[in-house]
């Protein structure tokens, strides 16, 4: 264990450690502290990370801090001038003069560049999840009519993920017979219907199942520090949990997985579960783990599988998975959706280029239900920043929740998202070659403001600023030095803020101009 403690220089400030965080960054004005390693909640009341993680602070003024382990960080003093870094194997070092050389000198070191990206289908259309529609009761029947229904409604195909309990048991991973007769039947027409078909799957093994006793016999599942099999209570209830270290395990998984696919046609698997908080540092695995390494485990398994999501990953920077933030309520404000530009920018800026804004209009259940109706206003918004994402997904069926008013707005920005998926795609490639983020804080390039975190770049030359507020009819939109373009037609002569008009279908975007 050792300790490196950095001075802050005047206006420098950094990104970096957990997704979770991103409404705290850019970090440096005020204190801070976080704990990458601890798993569930700790003595200080300090709670794991939820979403993505990775060892690796990054500055404005192009300085890195990473470690192959897990480190606590923390901002200390007023205007947070000090920065103390606990934990083993420390490197920093000079990245660079700025934000975006310190990203690159880090990914080229640390977490190269893959060279390969998720599935096209995953970005060229809308992802479309059945799990608002009808939580834990998917049926060939449901999935056949979500699927028709949003095709009468004029949404495009896309790829389509069918959600919790398709299958009998956490670990049976074979269709439920009774919910699902012909599966293989239902994915035929859904791929002649132009759609993608992808499965939720979990490291979780129901108790008492066959698979369970399968796992067990065979030694595949993680033990306790008693050695016996670890029970774990998750969101679904009590399930043991797959050893992701053991190669065994993986392949037990894996195959399983694979014969799905032969069998029934399906694409691709959306990995649930695998968080930082279902394991323990004392837990007893085929190779010796601890929490971060375990959710690590999982995360590389979907590697296998081009259709993939990840909603969980701890260092799998550079690596082809998508990655969604975690569900969302419905809420207006930081809470909501003011979360989703400021976490989106911080997986970016630990090494996850391929992002998804979670479930437009909010995927966490509970909370959706206890809303009850949809705000359509907020749903419109919602989809706008995810149109402008590098993945955007549905589960809300907007057909069925929205007016005409509200939907031709939707469909406004599918339409935005359509005329400017080559640059997406391109963006897509380049991170895939380079490790160079699709949307990037306004400091990553020369000039942009460091605070600002509202909009963001879609590559080097487009600014986007969707609208977040209630009821906002103009934002204000902060425009590094250069000369700008509008999507209305004004060009606007930066450094500089303006205001800007923002009736329910804009949004809100800047191409720079370059000089003939």
């Amino acid at each position: 264990m050792n300790e490196v403690e950095l001075i802050l220089e005047e206006g420098e400030r950094w990104w970096g450690g957990a997704a979770d965080d991103g409404l705290r960054m850019p970090f440096g004005e005020r204190p801070f502290v976080r704990d990458l390693g601890v798993a569930g909640r700790d003595e200080s009341g300090a709670v794991a990370p939820s979403n993505q993680s990775s060892p690796l602070l990054v500055s404005t003024h192009g300085r890195v801090i990473w470690s192959d382990r897990p480190f606590l960080f923390a901002f200390e003093g007023v205007g947070a001038g000090l920065l103390r870094v606990s934990g083993r194997d420390l490197v920093v070092f000079q990245g660079g003069g700025t934000l975006r050389e310190a990203y690159l000198s880090a990914a080229r070191r640390f977490f190269p560049p893959a060279g390969r990206a998720p599935a096209r289908e995953l970005f060229t259309g809308p992802q479309y999840n059945t799990w608002i529609e009808f939580p834990y009761t998917p049926t060939q029947e449901a999935v056949l009519r979500f699927a028709r229904d949003l095709l009468a409604a004029g949404m495009p195909p896309g790829v389509l993920m069918i959600d919790d309990s398709w299958s009998p048991d956490y670990g049976t991973w074979r269709f439920d017979g009774a919910r699902f007769p012909d599966p293989a039947a239902m994915i035929r027409q859904l791929h002649d219907w132009g759609f993608s078909v992808m499965l939720w799957v979990v490291p979780f093994v129901s108790p008492d199942s066959a698979a369970f006793r399968e796992l067990e016999g065979k030694g595949l599942l993680i033990r306790g520090r008693d050695g016996d099999t670890a029970i774990r209570r998750w969101w679904n209830g009590f399930s043991a949990l797959l050893d992701a270290t053991n190669p065994a395990a993986v392949a037990w998984m894996t195959d399983h997985l694979d014969a799905l696919m032969a069998e029934t046609g399906v694409d691709g698997f959306k990995f649930d579960g695998g968080d930082i908080r279902d394991y323990r540092a004392d837990d007893l695995t085929a190779v010796p783990a601890e929490p971060v390494d375990l959710c690590e485990a999982w995360a590389r398994v979907g590697l296998r599988y081009p259709f993939n999501e990840y909603r969980a990953s701890w260092r799998m920077g550079g690596q082809p998975l998508g990655q969604r933030l975690q569900d969302k309520p419905p809420l207006w404000g930081p809470a909501g959706i003011g979360s989703l530009i400021p976490e989106v920018l911080a997986q970016a800026m630990i090494g996850y280029p391929y992002s998804c804004p979670d479930m437009i209009g909010g995927g966490e259940i509970v909370a959706m239900g206890m809303h009850g109706t949809t705000d359509q206003e907020f749903f419109v918004r919602y989809a706008q920043i995810a149109a402008l994402s590098p993945m955007m997904q549905f589960s809300v069926s907007p057909a069925r929740v929205l007016d005409d008013v509200h939907l031709a707005a939707v469909r406004e920005a599918l339409a935005v998202r359509a005329s400017l998926l080559p640059l997406i795609l391109d963006l897509v490639d380049v991170a895939a070659a380079t490790g160079e983020p699709v949307v990037r804080p306004m400091a990553y390039h020369a000039g942009g403001p460091a605070d600002v975190t509202d909009q963001f770049f879609l590559g080097p030359d487009l600014i986007v600023a969707p609208v977040v507020e209630k009821g906002a009819t103009e934002r204000a939109v902060v425009i590094p030095a250069g000369r700008w373009r509008a999507d209305d037609g004004d060009v606007v002569e930066g450094p500089t803020t303006v205001r800007v008009r923002c009736d329910l279908a804009r949004i809100p975007r800047f191409e720079r101009l370059t000089d003939a």
